[in-house]
């Protein structure tokens, strides 16, 4: 019953200012909106970041070689970390985790159309396999296979075609390309693809070479094979098949030091990352929060300066301290509570529309909502007891004299 009237009388207060409780409701709502709309953003970010490196599924393994000599010094190419393309071949037969592999070889060497510079374009050497081990698909053409090991045909990325077709290629099939010194007909177009973690190049922005003619063409060819896509076999783990390749690599037949990067390893990183990233956003949007909640503050302290005569009234007819403690702790808890609950919807609205233009998959995140319940309570109680204190603690006599 008493908590009922608190509530009516607190409502009535609040109507009773109407311009000072719309001004402390604004903060709140941007307060709040801006942390519900930083973390769901955090969120968005994370799991699409995920949903893109994940999309080459969980069965794939990065083994690029280690630089450095054999007493442990970096920065010093070994001759013992050489990949050659037979040993990558030999792969999947040796080691029984591996279903298919797809070598890669880094080209240097500026590519040009007409005399005009493709400035993002790189030179790849890849084989037949690479495609599909990369979840890659053609658009037009066709890609590269075995049959043209040691030919001067070319597959371009997307980005690449539609450079060319800016700089005048009516049809990107046929035309010719100059890398370096050397003349290259596209035979095919990859389709547009997410960049992912593991794919470690620009899928988009590349020209794909055979790698047999990279390696013969590039200056950079002493340095062999740089990185290895691998498919593991059905039924083996990700761990066995790493360990089937590091052992394989160090056999003294080949001397090679390896790295083996697994998607576990750097999904695992990457959502400590996304973690701290979505602390971050939230921490930035706290400091709005915290201006919100200094203007409850303020609207209940001059609220209070205003009703000394009535607070007086209510002592002198037997209120104690704690129910005028109460009464405006109420008042200040519905206020955050309204801004809350906007702020909510207006969070959730924010993080829809910047989904929206980033051509993300909105994700409502349950933890937001609760985040901007728990903490329109808290700036409340936090922002409100003070004035709700100051209040209990006036003199009815001093209060009943004020005008």
């Amino acid at each position: 019953m008493i908590l009922a009237t608190n509530l009516k009388e607190a409502a009535r207060s609040l109507l009773s200012s109407k311009q000072r409780t719309i001004l402390a409701l604004i903060g709140i709502v941007i307060g709040i909106g801006s942390v519900i709309a930083m973390v769901s953003v955090g969120k968005i970010v994370q799991e699409e970041s995920l949903r893109q490196f994940k999309e080459m599924g969980t069965d794939i393994l990065t083994i690029e070689k280690e630089f450095g000599d054999s007493s442990g010094q970096s920065g010093k190419k070994s001759k013992t970390a050489q990949i050659k393309l037979a040993d990558v071949v030999a792969m999947p037969g040796a080691c029984p985790g591996m279903a298919d592999v797809a070598p890669l070889v880094r080209g240097n060497g500026q590519a040009a159309y007409n005399g005009k510079k493709l400035d993002q374009a790189s030179l790849l050497g890849v084989t037949e396999s690479f495609l599909a081990i990369n979840k890659m698909t053609i658009s037009q053409g066709r890609f590269l296979t075995d049959m043209d090991a040691q030919s001067r045909y070319c597959v371009v990325g997307s980005k690449v075609a539609k450079d060319l077709q800016r700089l005048g290629a009516r049809q990107v099939i046929g035309e010719q390309i100059r890398a370096g010194d050397n003349i290259f007909t596209i035979i095919g177009v990859t389709a547009e693809v997410l960049e992912s973690g593991m794919r470690r190049f620009q899928p988009n922005e590349s020209i794909y070479l055979h790698l047999t003619t990279a390696l013969r063409l590039s200056s950079e060819s002493s340095n062999g094979i740089t990185t290895i896509t691998a498919r593991v076999s059905a039924g083996t783990s990700n761990t066995t098949a790493r360990d089937q390749v590091l052992a394989y690599f160090a056999a003294p037949a080949r001397g090679q030091a390896v790295r083996v990067s697994s998607p576990e390893e750097i999904i695992a990183q990457m959502e400590k990352q996304m973690q701290m990233f979505t602390l971050l956003l939230g921490a930035i949007g706290s400091i709005s929060l915290i201006v919100g909640g200094v203007g409850v503050m303020n609207v209940m302290l001059v609220s209070v300066t205003e009703r000394r005569r009535e607070i007086g009234i209510r002592r002198a007819l037997g209120a104690k301290r704690g129910d005028i403690r109460g009464q405006f702790l109420i008042e200040s808890v519905i206020l955050s509570l309204l801004g809350g609950l906007f702020g909510i919807l207006f969070g959730i609205g924010a993080s829809r529309l910047i989904a929206h233009f980033a051509h993300w998959q909105f994700l409502l995140s349950g933890g937001a909502i609760l985040l901007g319940v728990g903490v329109s309570n808290a700036v409340g109680i936090f922002f409100g007891y003070y004035p709700a204190r100051q209040a209990s603690l006036l003199d009815p006599i001093v209060a009943l004299k004020s005008d």
